[in-house]
């Protein structure tokens, strides 16, 4: 029984480096907002920094809700699927993950003011919940790397397992981000308009992970290993935006905003291992479990800051242009000893860009709209495929009292995962393509 528990405190300290996510990982993680609100927005692919009128594009430029004629309620419904292909030591495997959800409801109210000594003519206030992303999602993948990171596990009457005949992953998420933002705005004269915001966040995040391996002596001897890994991460966050937009003509619109970073208070609770290792020789299963853990600490995200330029060509229809600008590298953990990971953020980290471009024509009663989104990695040693991209195609209908929105989004990227930890030098990551198809229907009542 001696050597048994040996193995297995060797066992634990190998597989406690490996499987869920790092702080840097939730780091960059909660950092990141989808493009994902009304059926309008989505359909112009995000690109409303300059031109807003839609709640959705309040979120970019608080601005945006002072160009509303009117007062107006809408409610979007999402349908997400994910495609998400595992490539492990030549083996791939493909799972699918569908999501449905309410993904934003709000409204504004738009005042105007009868005060002919002023140039200000109308003020509005405006809320609005979105979901700034969702985590559920799920994927598998095995395959033989020909190397078995866990040999030498006896103290005494050494049994090496160094023959390794197969790993295999299981990944599990779940949770969201929500977002509430509450926005006053007001146009002066008529072309400049101006609006400050305040959000705040709550988040969940739930990630489980199985890994097992099947390694052998090389003289009959099996070491089969099964480990589960969970983490569960939540809390509150709050921030703050300020946006202008500018008509220098009938047909060109500017806009500028900053976003400040997102302060999060976070609470996780985390399971190390919980592990089961049966050895044939003594034919004999050993079980161990680390308990649940409790951790605090805050977060940081980068600030953002987003320059837009849209031209709208009377009442036929626009095209629009946003970028978004941040620098991963400024995400800072703190308190508690963040030393370690503040400098890897620094370090593997940097600023990075993103471009929406969005059109919309109308026809009578119709919209027909489409955009295209880039936003590239922010990490420094990221492949090209690891950047996302999509495009996003959508119709509108407006009838007496309000308008009916349909969109569809699709975009993809590749990201590696770690699998192993520490022992990244012998063990490949495992390759992830994603491809994400997402549909949204919204009713917009005018009030």
């Amino acid at each position: 029984m001696k050597k048994l528990i040996f193995g297995v405190m060797l066992c634990i300290t190998y597989i406690s480096s490996a499987q869920t996510l790092s702080y840097n990982d939730i780091g960059v993680l909660f950092s990141r907002e989808n493009v994902n609100g009304t059926a309008r927005f989505n359909g112009m692919s995000g690109a409303f920094g300059a031109l807003g009128g839609d709640l959705s594009a309040i979120d970019i430029n608080p601005a945006g809700a002072a160009v509303f004629l009117k007062s107006e309620f809408s409610a979007s419904l999402n349908i997400r699927n994910t495609e998400t292909s595992a490539a492990f030591y030549g083996n791939r495997e493909l799972s699918e993950d569908d999501f449905t959800d309410l993904s934003q409801a709000g409204g504004v109210a738009v005042f105007k003011t009868y005060n002919r000594n002023s140039e200000w003519n109308k003020i509005a206030l405006g809320f609005n919940y979105n979901m700034a992303n969702d985590f559920e999602n799920q994927w598998f993948t095995g395959g033989n790397s020909g190397y078995a990171p866990i040999t030498d596990l006896y103290d005494y009457d050494p049994v090496v397992y160094v023959n390794t005949e197969g790993q295999y992953f299981e990944n599990y998420t779940d949770g969201r981000n929500n977002k509430y933002t509450f926005t006053f705005a007001a146009q002066y004269s008529d072309n400049l308009y101006l609006g400050a915001s305040i959000s705040t966040f709550d988040v969940e995040y739930y990630q489980g992970s199985l890994i097992e391996e099947y390694n052998n002596d090389g003289e009959g001897n099996t070491l089969d290993i099964s480990s589960i890994q969970e983490l569960g991460t939540y809390g509150d966050g709050f921030s703050f935006s300020l946006g202008l937009i500018s008509k220098p003509n009938d047909n060109l619109r500017l806009g500028l905003s900053y976003q400040s970073p997102v302060w999060y208070d976070l609470s996780e609770e985390y399971v190390d291992y919980d592990v089961e290792l049966y050895y044939s020789d003594t034919d004999e299963t050993v079980t161990d479990f680390s308990g649940l853990n409790r951790f605090d600490y805050d977060l940081r995200t980068p600030s953002k800051i987003t320059g837009s330029v849209a031209y709208v060509f009377n009442t036929q229809g626009l095209i629009s242009l946003d970028y978004i600008y941040k620098d991963y590298s400024n995400i800072k953990l703190s308190n508690s000893n963040f030393s370690v990971e503040n400098k890897l953020f620094e370090s593997e980290l940097e600023s990075r860009g993103e471009i929406r471009l969005g059109t919309e024509w109308r026809f009578d009663n119709f919209s027909f709209r489409g955009g295209y989104n880039y936003e590239k990695s922010p990490y420094k040693n990221a492949k090209d495929s690891d950047n996302l991209e999509g495009f996003s195609v959508g119709a509108g209908y407006t009838f007496r009292g309000g308008r009916f929105d349909l969109s569809y989004q699709k975009y993809s990227n590749t990201a590696p995962y770690n699998i192993y930890g520490q022992y990244s030098d012998q063990v490949d990551s495992a390759e992830l393509d994603y491809d994400i198809s997402k549909f949204t229907a919204t009713l917009v009542i005018n009030i």
